[in-house]
């Protein structure tokens, strides 16, 4: 199997959202974000899939050394070798690839955030950063661009904390902010014991505002030169925003079960929204 191949796979099995906004680019910067899209991929995997947590650090600490490695000219792993060619053709830096990591091993030695903005520190390395990347890889002429992206790469990690609200809490994570918590009166134990009440439901509601304001916010800033090549960027957006759609019909129950869109309606919006824009 190829590098390629390998990403390729690692994409495709995870059913991400993310895969169908790579379906209609040109082979090259398909490449390229579903290489980059393993990456953050693997390392995920090193935090979620190892109990023990003190593996888990050492095979971080093997991942930032690979990253270095490729920066060099010798990657050893499939992921790194796939993503290499294309550093410099997108100006993807290998400190944004560290940051990942370092918003990784936050999850190791931090399971609550006190106030949005300790949250907000964390959403930057885990999902901003990313944006930052991936906006990169699909052509940027414009530093809005990356203003866009970072704001987007927020709006999606908020929203992808809304959604796995009760599955992080069985894991031992909460990262709804401790102060937000206190504000609505929902305890942690109602989060880990599936507890829904309308004291949840509005502290739900709130969350759901702010992600949606950083929807806006990333819309504003893209520049109109920019926005065809961003429509992978786009088509994550449609998805992500019809899911927290979704969610909030729902009535917020997301404590009792994980709320997902079927891969047919992500496809339709991925095309709908490709041909759109």
């Amino acid at each position: 199997m190829s590098p390629e191949d390998y990403c390729q796979q690692k994409a495709a099995q995870s059913g991400s959202s993310f895969y169908y906004s790579f379906l209609f680019l040109p082979p090259q910067r398909r490449q390229a974000i579903t290489a980059l899209y393993a990456f953050c991929r693997e390392v995920d995997d090193v935090v979620d899939e190892c109990s023990d947590a003190s593996l888990a650090r050492t095979k971080l600490v093997w991942w930032r050394q690979e990253v270095r490695n490729m920066l060099s000219g010798t990657p050893t792993h499939p992921v790194t070798q796939a993503l290499a060619p294309h550093m410099s053709t997108f100006q993807i830096k290998g400190e944004h690839l560290l940051a990942v990591i370092d918003g990784m091993e936050m999850d190791l030695d931090q399971t609550r955030y006190l106030d949005f903005i300790a949250l907000e520190r964390y959403c930057w390395h885990v999902a901003s950063v990313v944006g930052i990347m991936s906006a990169s890889i699909f052509g940027s002429t414009n530093q809005r661009t990356l203003e866009y992206a970072e704001k987007l790469g927020m709006a999606f990690q908020l929203t992808n904390i809304i959604r796995d609200v009760g599955e992080d809490a069985r894991r031992g994570r909460i990262y709804l902010p401790v102060n937000e918590l206190q504000q609505f009166g929902v305890t942690a134990a109602e989060l880990l014991n599936a507890k829904h009440s309308e004291r949840f439901v509005a502290l739900m509601q709130f969350q759901t505002k702010r992600a949606q304001h950083y929807y806006d916010q990333a819309y504003a800033l893209l520049p109109k030169e920019d926005r065809r090549a961003q429509r992978p960027g786009l088509i994550m957006a449609a998805i992500y925003r019809t899911l927290l759609t979704e969610i909030e019909h729902d009535g917020f129950h997301v404590l009792e079960h994980k709320i997902s869109l079927t891969p047919i309606r992500k496809l339709w919006l991925a095309w709908k929204t490709w041909v759109r824009n």
